[in-house]
């Protein structure tokens, strides 16, 4: 199943896509857009261009696993997105996601404006592998 992941940010956000067979994730771009019906809409332009079966967003808990504002805000842009994309979504959790991006960012040496303009996306990518890594596991 081809499957979307997005990391939703407040400055920016990534996003990435996996193959039908749930093998290999790739970023796809990182979107600046601070307004959430317009983030929402490049979304769904994306989902027409790309075709995945349901989107996966990052849900950003706390350390202890409890839900803040960022969670929040980031359930009610899932229904948003339900809505424009008529998708299945579900949430996956990113607590940690953008400091492993760092470190692959790190290990390839990839700094300054480079690095800011794909960190989203490669956040994206760990959300979707993690999340693939999750479904496999759960169905043997």
């Amino acid at each position: 199943m081809v499957i979307l992941a997005v990391d939703l940010g407040k400055v920016r956000t990534g996003v990435a896509i996996c193959d039908k067979f749930e093998v290999l994730a790739s970023p796809v771009e990182v979107i600046t857009e601070h307004n959430r019906e317009k983030l929402a809409v490049r979304i769904a332009e994306i989902c027409k261009e790309r075709k995945p079966e349901m989107i996966v967003l990052g849900l950003p808990k706390n350390m202890d696993g409890s839900e803040g504002e960022s969670a929040q805000a980031a359930r009610a842009f899932g229904e948003m997105l339900k809505e424009k994309t008529e998708l299945p979504l579900e949430f996956g959790d990113e607590r940690g996601t953008t400091i492993t991006a760092h470190g692959y960012l790190n290990n390839t040496d990839t700094r300054g404006k480079k690095r800011k303009n794909v960190v989203d996306a490669v956040a994206a990518t760990i959300i979707l592998e993690d999340y693939l890594r999750k479904r496999k596991n759960q169905n043997g």
